[in-house]
């Protein structure tokens, strides 16, 4: 297993977000996560990612306990995209991508140009490599977004909500592009609430509900699951 999480649980306060979960990533698959808003889906990312590391439970990443910062779980191989692009602004999409390259991958400058026209290319984006990043449509936003997660040259990718706000076409797109990367051995874990996105390429889905388990499989039974229907689609079976 590449990613494997046990007893996971996160409160804030109160608050319970995360409890006892459990759940594996193999090598090459494509993980999506489902759920309503408030589920611990986002919080679980965080947790992946280092964003948050105060937690009960146990993430473990190629075998071995996963802890340290964001910038060092980049360095082990986990990049990730978040639901509102962050891009810097003021730099090139180009010059994005570098500083993804030389500091979340640990690439030598010399060695991370060529990379990166790689991944420009991959990401459809070689034709606003010296454009201003602030000044990029959304849909570009979020090719750069997942373009500079790449560049970090990830093993396992967390995809936040990335097709949120796309045309249908413009949605199509980003999963032929998320095939490819698929395709290419990255192993990826989704969370979306497009739902033909993620059909499209996911091989299991995981579905949340107040941060617990409530179904776990192949997206074909999972969908047709009744608790599944009536907590994320509100149809009472």
């Amino acid at each position: 297993m590449l990613l494997a999480a046990r007893g996971l649980g996160k409160s804030f306060g109160a608050v319970r977000v995360l409890h006892d979960l459990d759940f594996e990533v193999r090598q090459g698959e494509v993980l999506g996560i489902l759920g309503p808003n408030g589920a611990g889906k986002t919080t679980l990312f965080n947790l992946i990612s280092g964003d948050i590391r105060d937690y009960t439970g146990e993430i473990r990443f190629q075998d071995r306990p996963l802890v340290g910062p964001p910038f060092k779980r980049c360095h082990q191989g986990i990049g990730r995209t978040y639901q509102i692009p962050r891009p810097y602004a003021g730099m090139s999409t180009f010059e994005n991508l570098l500083v993804a390259a030389t500091f979340g991958g640990g690439m030598a400058e010399a060695d991370s140009y060529d990379h990166c026209v790689q991944v420009l290319e991959a990401c459809e984006l070689t034709q606003r490599a010296n454009t201003n990043a602030g000044s990029l449509t959304l849909l570009d936003r979020k090719r750069l977004e997942l373009a500079r997660a790449l560049a970090s040259r990830p093993r396992l990718l967390l995809l936040d909500e990335i097709a949120g706000g796309l045309t249908e076409d413009e949605g199509k797109d980003l999963v032929a592009l998320i095939r490819r990367i698929r395709d290419g051995g990255t192993t990826i874990v989704w969370i979306e609430h497009v739902l033909h996105a993620l059909f499209a390429v996911a091989d299991r889905l995981l579905v949340l509900n107040f941060g617990e388990k409530i179904a776990e499989g192949v997206p074909s039974v999972v969908i047709e699951d009744p608790e599944v229907k009536r907590v994320y689609m509100g149809v009472e079976v």
